[in-house]
C-alpha cells in the first residue's frame, strides 16, 4: 500500500505538486491520470524516494520513504518512464545485477527471467547489450528487473509507451495478476482508455493539485451515467480551468 498525505513539492516559488492526498490500496491498480507536465512523474519521484517532499509525508506499507529509506525501497519495484539505463549490460547481466540489489535468491532467477522473457518476447535476445535494444525491448528488461525480486508494490511511470500490443497486453495481464494477489499496482498514464478498462481507483491530477481519487463508478455516478472516463477528465479540467481563471479576475 502507497500512503501519500499532505504531499508538496516545490522548486523556487513554484509549486509542482499541491497539498495532495491519496492511498493506493492493497489488491487493486490504482491509475494515476494527467495530461503531461501534470504532477505525475513528480509525484512517483517522491514516492520512490528520488526527491524528497517540500512537506507531507508518504509511506510504503506503512514505511516512511524519509526516516527509513532503504526499508522502504525493498517494498516496491519501480519502472521510470525513461528505460535507457545500464545500456553496457546485456539483458541477462542486468537482470542480475537487480536481483543482486534487492538480495534475491539464485534460485528462482533462471525460471523468472525464462518466464518474463518469454511473455515479452525477448528471452532470446536477453544475452545481448541493452544498448543494441530497441525502445520497447530496453522497456521489457526495466520492467523485468523491477519485478524480479516479486515486490508488494509495483511504482510504474507510463509503463506502456514504446511497447508492442502484444506485450502492453501480457504487462497489463501481470498487473491485474499481481493486484489479484493482493498487492498492490500504482501506474502513471495520459491514455484514459486505459485507465478506463484496467483501473480499480483511479487519482486525477492537473497542474499539481488533486482534482479526484477514488474509484471509476463513484466518478460516474456524480456524472452522466453514460459519459466516458476522457468526457468526465475533459469535464473536470475544463471546470477547473474556469474556476482558476475566475479567480484570478
Amino acid at each position: 500500500m502507497i500512503c501519500v498525505q499532505n504531499f508538496t513539492k516545490r522548486y523556487g516559488d513554484h509549486d509542482a505538486v499541491k497539498n495532495i492526498s491519496f492511498t493506493a490500496k492493497d489488491g487493486a491498480i490504482t491509475g494515476f491520470i494527467g495530461h503531461n507536465g501534470a504532477g505525475k512523474s513528480t509525484t512517483i519521484k517522491a514516492i520512490t524516494g528520488v526527491t524528497a517532499p517540500t512537506q507531507g509525508t508518504i509511506t510504503i506499507n506503512g514505511i516512511d520513504i524519509e526516516k527509513n529509506p532503504l526499508e522502504a525501497k525493498y517494498q516496491f519495484g519501480y519502472v521510470s518512464d525513461n528505460p535507457d539505463h545500464f545500456l553496457r549490460l546485456s539483458g541477462v547481466e542486468y537482470l542480475n545485477f537487480m536481483a543482486d540489489v534487492y538480495d534475491t535468491p539464485m534460485e528462482g532467477r533462471a525460471e523468472f527471467i525464462e518466464t518474463y522473457g518469454k511473455r515479452f518476447g525477448i528471452f532470446d535476445s536477453l544475452g545481448n547489450r541493452i544498448l543494441s535494444f530497441s525502445h520497447g525491448m530496453r522497456q521489457k528488461v526495466m520492467i523485468m528487473g523491477a519485478l524480479i525480486h516479486d515486490p508488494s508494490v509495483w511504482i510504474l511511470d507510463e509503463p506502456l509507451t514504446g511497447l508492442d500490443p502484444q506485450s502492453a497486453f501480457e504487462l497489463k495481464q501481470m498487473m491485474r495478476e499481481h493486484a489479484e494477489k493482493g498487492k498492490s499496482v500504482f501506474f502513471s498514464t495520459h491514455v484514459l482508455e486505459v485507465a478506463e478498462k484496467l483501473c480499480d481507483e483511479i487519482c486525477i491530477i492537473r497542474k499539481g493539485e488533486l482534482l479526484y481519487t477514488g474509484t471509476l463508478e463513484d466518478l460516474k455516478a456524480t456524472h452522466k451515467s453514460q459519459a466516458s472516463l476522457e468526457n468526465i477528465f475533459l469535464e473536470l479540467t475544463d471546470t477547473q480551468e474556469k474556476e482558476n481563471y475566475e479567480n484570478e479576475l
